[in-house]
Formats: structure tokens, sequence, C-alpha cells
């Protein structure tokens, strides 16, 4: 048996459980265009629809679990559409589901990979023995791993009866889950339309919190904090408030990402910050955190990607209270930072400073924020990232295989743009102690993460420190992954990492990305 998706071009006039003689046209159509890389869905164009009886029972639904579900995701085409190449349900899981395009299914009791979102969407695993993290996900570990048992689930509106369950990251949809397997246009992916939803038992994941530091540590975090503007709710800046302060401990420096200018998305050539920054420092000090202070470089308008108008950047905030941060004026939008000095008088020609602001490399993109901070006597360079964005992008199931990463070049490109500079530093100071750290939208075994570290030559990227299942920082498509890192240089050698899991896995985020941080003896 096969189903067919029929485009009536008007309401349909048919019901559930009608059988039906349908006479139209074959063909293929590429939700959102054929140069996406989506996958095609097949359906009866023109059709003159016959009803034949009404009130029958529903086919008995094919059952989807970790039998039936093959391991290897999908064939490889030389880049080019596996359209062309014999369909193999049994070797493909995405032959499976494309075999099984608008047919009626179930699962069992699966595990949530993909916390409920705010379209009312999770992800599930029907392999739960496949790459799991601690904590009940499923790890992204290579490009040619991409996990074949993840699977969209949706609420088939107006059909469900019962509300789409509020599901974090390792607990387990219950039961059976029903309902059409559909290919979604606007994810790109194979989904569950459930008029029956399982329920939903708890894993137990709580927000952790980091260990605390000595007294001789400083510490230094990473928070992308996803589009702060002061038109925001107070909520979030509260809740921002209460992860830097109880979950991260009050570090003694902030690297942010996505800091918005004062009036958000709104295009009119507001490029200032300052308030953003004022209302996020005061909502950590009512949460009893310290009052920090903060420098940035406000961007040229409109160029720096992200939102329109938003003018997105990186900022630092620093405790003075235990940390200094060294001003070497004359840094701005368009002027790059350098490197003077050898040994100990080392040091940055501006403080803060961007790298190379005016590089191709850098186009529509975030440019690093370079500064000078001292504890207890020693300098610490910071650089804050927020590399290119993956948007372009074929998807993990692309027709095309394997999908190419357009974005890619460019972040190769800012790659070693920075390496280069902190390879300056380096060789001006083989004791010098660096932090390169934010949101480089890149796996830690990416070409362009592996360039920046050089290999692990110039910066050790932290998270390779960790135990396999604890390397994640961000959740996609049921997909735990590495976008955000920490990367220090060969002098750092006491340093405790940690990736804090306050967001990524829960179904109430404050950001999409959860923070990181580390406490150093320099």
């Amino acid at each position: 048996m096969r189903a067919f998706f029929v485009f009536t071009s008007s309401t349909p006039t048919v019901a559930v459980g009608d059988s039906v003689s349908v006479d139209g046209t074959v063909s293929e159509y590429y939700p959102g265009g054929a140069d996406t890389g989506v996958q095609s869905t097949t359906e009866l164009t023109k059709p003159k629809v016959t009803v034949l009886s009404s009130g029958n029972a529903l086919p008995a639904p094919v059952v989807i679990d970790k039998n039936s579900v093959p391991d290897a995701f999908v064939p490889s085409a030389g880049g080019g559409t596996i359209e062309n190449l014999p369909l193999r349900p049994t070797d493909y899981a995405l032959d499976f589901y494309a075999s099984l395009e608008g047919m009626n299914v179930k699962i069992g009791d699966s595990r949530v990979v993909g916390a409920t979102d705010q379209y009312g969407e999770l992800w599930v695993t029907v392999k739960p023995d496949q790459n799991p993290t601690k904590r009940g996900g499923t790890l992204y570990t290579g490009y040619d791993q991409p996990n074949s048992g993840r699977l969209m689930v949706q609420s088939l509106i107006p059909t469900a009866t019962q509300a789409f369950p509020v599901a974090n990251v390792g607990d387990t949809l219950k039961g059976t889950t029903s309902g059409p397997l559909d290919y979604n246009q606007f994810a790109g992916t194979y989904t569950i339309a459930a008029r029956t939803i399982g329920t939903v038992k708890s894993g137990g994941i709580k927000p952790e919190v980091t260990d605390k530091a000595a007294s001789d540590q400083a510490t230094v975090a990473t928070y992308n904090v996803e589009n702060l503007a002061p038109a925001n709710p107070q909520s979030k800046f509260d809740a921002l408030a209460q992860g830097l302060v109880k979950d991260l401990r009050s570090p003694d420096i902030v690297a942010l990402e996505e800091i918005q200018d004062n009036n958000g998305a709104t295009d009119d050539g507001t490029v200032a910050a300052d308030q953003t920054l004022q209302k996020l420092t005061d909502a950590i000090v009512a949460a009893g955190g310290p009052r920090y202070s903060w420098r940035e470089i406000d961007p040229v308008n409109d160029k720096d990607g992200g939102e329109p108008g938003g003018n997105i950047r990186q900022a630092f905030l620093f405790n003075p209270a235990r940390v200094g941060f060294t001003d070497r004026p004359g840094g701005d939008s368009t002027t790059a930072v350098g490197v003077t000095g050898t040994g100990s008088a080392t040091a940055l020609t501006f403080s803060p400073g961007r790298i190379a602001p005016d590089d191709p490399a850098w186009n529509s993109s975030r440019k690093p924020l370079a500064a000078e901070f001292t504890f207890r006597g020693k300098t610490l360079f910071v650089i804050a990232n927020h590399f290119d964005s993956k948007g372009g992008d074929q998807a993990i199931d692309s027709r095309f295989q394997p999908p190419v990463r357009s974005s890619e070049v460019q972040r190769n490109r800012q790659a070693i743009l920075e390496h280069d500079f902190v390879q300056q530093i380096e060789q001006a100071d083989p004791h010098a102690d660096v932090v390169v750290l934010g949101d480089l939208n890149d796996y830690q075994f990416s070409p362009a993460v592996l360039s920046l570290t050089g290999n692990g030559k110039v910066l050790t990227d932290l998270v390779n420190t960790l135990p396999a299942k604890e390397r994640y920082s961000y959740v996609f498509e049921g997909n735990s992954q590495v976008l955000d890192h920490i990367l220090v240089s060969p002098n750092l050698k006491h340093v405790d990492y940690d990736v804090v899991h306050i967001n990524s896995e829960f179904a109430n985020q404050t950001s999409d990305h959860d923070p990181q941080i580390i406490r150093l003896k320099p």
C-alpha cells in the first residue's frame, strides 16, 4: 500500500475514513524550490475525486522502531542528487522514511532528544542506543553520523485529541504516538503529524550549576544571549541574570554574543548598545551578582549580519573587584587591532579592538573583539567571537549527498585570520595566556575550528577534554552538538572547563545556547 498527497488547491471535500477514487497527474513538488536541496513530495495534481464509501477504518499504522530503521542514514551521491539512485528502504533511513511518506505510522516508547519548541514540535529517537549523551540526548559526532533514529513529532491540528506535550531532552514519550508521516516543508525533514501522542515521563534532568572557583582562579565564560535588546521582556533579562549569578557563579569575565543595539530590530541607524548592557547588568545586581563593567565596540550600521536592524555584537562584562581591564584607546569599528612588544611587554595596540574588521572574511559577520585583562598582576588576552552562521547550508537530509556546507568557506577564512592573530601574540610571548571563546557556529571536528586551533598546536579546544558523552552545547533537530567553544593557549595548563547545561535541553529556554566557563590559574 502507498500513500499519495493530493493537491486540491482548495478545501478538500472528503473526510478521514472515506474510500475514494482519484484521477490526476503525478508530479514531484519541492517545497521552497528545487534549488534548496529539500526532498521532493510526490503529489497528485489537478485531481478528480470520487467518494466511493465513508466511515472506513484506517489502515493499521506501520511500526517505526529501532529494528525497522536502518543505521545508515543516506547513500552518498558524490554531491549529486540521491533521486538518481534506487530507493533502498532496508539499507538507508532516509529512503525508509521516503517510502512511508503520507502513510499512517506509529512509534512506541521513545526518548526525547529535542525539547518541545515554540512551534509545538519535539524530536525523539527510535534508536535509544545511538550515540546517547550523558543526559539523554543524541550526540552528533561527525558529518558521516547524522543519527538515523531521530524523528520530529508535531501535532496534527485540529484532529489531535490532546494537548501537545511539553518535554525536555531525556524525557520519554511513553505509549503510542501515531499519525501520517509527513515531509515538513519548513523544517525540511520527515515528521510524524500525530493524531495520538504519548505521555511524558520525566528523565529528571535539572539545570546545572558549575563548580565554585578557588580564590586564586580567574573565571571566564561565554554566553550567546540570543538577540538581546532592551525591548525584550524583563523576564528574559532576569533569567539571564539568574543563569550568570546562580548557575555560572558570577564569572570574573563574560564574553557575550548577540547583544543588539538600543532599539533592537528597528533599522534606523542606531548602533549603540549601552541601554541593552545597562539593563542586563542591573538585572545581575538585582539577582545578587556583582556590578559588572563592560567594554564593546559599536559596529558599522547593518554590516555585521544577524537580525536586520539589530546590529548584534560581542561585548565583555567584567567584575572590576576581581579583574582589571587594560584600556588602550583607538579601537573602533573599522580600525584593526595589532600586536606590539615582546615577552612580558607584549600587548594589543588597542583594547578593546577588532581583528581585521575590513577584511572580506568578515563581510556581513561579527568581527572578533580582542581585549587585555589583568588578574593578580598577570595579563590575560581574551578574544570574543561570533563566526558566520550556517545559513544557506544544505540540510542533513538534503537530496544532495553529501550536502554542501557553503557557509563553511567564510568561516574557514575567518578562522585562518584569527589563528594568525593569536600566533602573533604567542610568537611575541611564548608564555602568553590567551583565551579565545564564543559562538564559532561550527563543530569541534570542522575544518574551521581545526584551522583556528592549528590542529591543537596554537590553541587547545577544551570541549575535546570532556568525556565524549558531554561534548555539546546546543541541540538542533534532535542532535546534541558543539557550536560554542573555549580555546586556550598552550601556556594555560591549569584550566578547569565546564559546559553548563541550562538551556539547550529544556523546553523553557532563556537562550538556545548553553553557556561555558573556565577556571584558570594564569
